[in-house]
C-alpha cells in the first residue's frame, strides 16, 4: 500500500496553526481576556461608585431635612413652654383674685334673694309661655293699647266691644245715607304693557306678576270697601281676525279653569274663543291669591264687539289695536235669586 507522505514544511505550518485563536497566540488571547475582564471590573467600580456617591448625596439631604425638623421641633417645644408658663401665671392670678373676692353676709343674703326672684321670674315666664302668651303677642298688645288711648277708645274688653257696635251702627247710618257707589272698573290692556303671549292665552311674565301683586291687592281693597263677592274677568280682543280651523275650547276650558291642564294647550278658532281663553288665564291667576279666597271668580268673553268705554263696536274691520287687546275686571254683588239647576 502506498503512502503520501506531505512535504515537511507543510507539516510545519499545519502544527503553528494549532497554535492559534482568531489569529491570535495563546498568550495574546490571554492578555486580550485579561484586558476585557479589567474593563468589565472597571464599569463595574464605577456603577459602585456612583451609587454610593447618589446615596450619600440622598443621606446629607436627609440628615439637613432631620435638622430643620429637629429645630422647628425644638422653636415648638420653646413656644409651647412660654405658653404653659403664661397659661399657669393667669391661672395663679385666677386663684388669688378668687382668694379676695369673699362676699359680706349682707352681700350673700341679698345674692341670694335675686337669685330667689331669678328662678321665679323664670318659672313665670314659662308659665306664660305655655299658656300660649309670647313676646310678639305682648308688643301687639301695647301697640293695640296705644291705639286705644290715642282714639280715646274704652280698654276695658266689654266697654270696648260697646263702643265699637256704637261705630259700626253709626258707619252704617251714614252710609245709607249716602248715593249709591259702584265699585270701579280695573282695565288691563295691552297699551298699558299688560300682554298676552302672540296668539295665545298665557300671560307674560310681568303681567302675571301685576295681577298677583297690584291687581289683586286692588280688588281686595274693593270687595272690602264695597263689601260684594263676585269678580267678573271679561276677555276683549280686537277685529283681527284669526285664521284657525279648528278649536279645543270645549274639551279643554273645564280642566284649565280647574287647573288640570296648562292654558298654553288651548286652541281657540274666534276672537270669542281667544277673549274667554284669555279670561279663564288672567282668573286662574287670581285665584290663587288668598286675599280673593272668599270672592267667586267668572271668566267672561266680549270678543271684538265692545271698545273701551262701553261702545258697540261698528262691526268693520280695522288695524290691531292695542287699547282693545284688554282685561277688564268687574265686581259686584252675588246675585241672590235661586239657583236653576240644569
Amino acid at each position: 500500500m502506498a503512502v503520501t507522505t506531505e512535504p515537511s514544511n507543510h507539516l510545519e505550518h499545519k502544527g503553528y496553526n494549532r497554535g492559534l485563536i482568531l489569529g491570535l497566540t495563546m498568550a495574546e488571547s490571554m492578555l486580550l481576556l485579561v484586558f476585557c475582564l479589567l474593563l468589565v471590573a472597571a464599569a463595574i467600580i464605577n456603577n459602585e461608585r456612583t451609587k454610593t456617591l447618589n446615596d450619600q448625596k440622598s443621606l446629607q439631604q436627609q440628615v439637613i431635612a432631620a435638622q430643620q425638623e429637629l429645630a422647628t421641633a425644638k422653636l415648638e417645644r420653646e413656644d409651647l413652654r412660654q405658653k404653659l408658663q403664661t397659661a399657669e401665671d393667669r391661672l395663679k392670678q385666677a386663684q388669688e383674685q378668687l382668694q379676695t373676692l369673699t362676699l359680706a353676709s349682707v352681700d350673700r343674703e341679698k345674692f341670694e334673694k335675686e337669685w330667689r326672684d331669678l328662678q321665679l321670674a323664670k318659672q313665670e315666664l314659662q308659665e306664660l309661655k305655655d299658656s300660649g302668651v309670647t313676646l310678639e303677642k305682648v308688643e301687639e298688645f301695647q301697640k293695640t293699647l296705644v291705639v286705644l288711648k290715642e282714639n280715646q277708645l274704652p280698654e276695658n274688653a266689654d266697654a270696648l266691644s260697646a263702643r265699637l257696635k256704637e261705630l259700626r251702627a253709626a258707619e252704617t247710618s251714614l252710609a245709607a245715607s249716602k248715593p249709591h257707589e259702584w265699585p270701579p272698573i280695573i282695565n288691563l290692556s295691552e297699551a298699558d304693557g299688560n300682554y298676552f303671549r302672540s296668539g295665545s292665552a298665557e300671560l307674560e311674565a310681568a303681567f302675571e306678576a301685576k295681577l298677583r301683586g297690584v291687581v289683586s291687592d286692588q280688588i281686595a281693597d274693593a270687595l272690602q270697601k264695597y263689601q260684594v263677592d263676585v269678580i267678573e274677568v271679561v276677555g276683549h280682543t280686537d277685529e283681527q281676525p284669526i285664521s284657525r280651523r279648528g278649536s279645543n275650547l270645549d274639551q279643554t276650558v273645564m280642566d284649565v279653569l280647574n287647573g288640570k291642564k296648562s292654558v298654553a294647550g288651548v286652541v281657540a278658532a274666534d276672537n270669542a274663543g281667544l277673549g274667554l281663553a284669555r279670561a279663564v288665564s288672567v282668573a286662574n291667576a287670581l285665584k290663587s291669591e288668598g286675599k280673593l279666597k272668599g270672592a267667586t271668580i267668572l271668566p267672561l268673553s266680549a270678543a271684538q264687539l265692545i271698545l273701551p268705554g262701553d261702545v258697540i263696536t261698528t262691526g268693520l274691520a280695522g288695524a290691531a289695536e292695542e287699547t282693545r287687546r284688554r282685561i277688564e275686571i268687574r265686581i259686584r254683588r252675588r246675585n241672590l235669586e235661586k239657583q236653576v239647576a240644569e
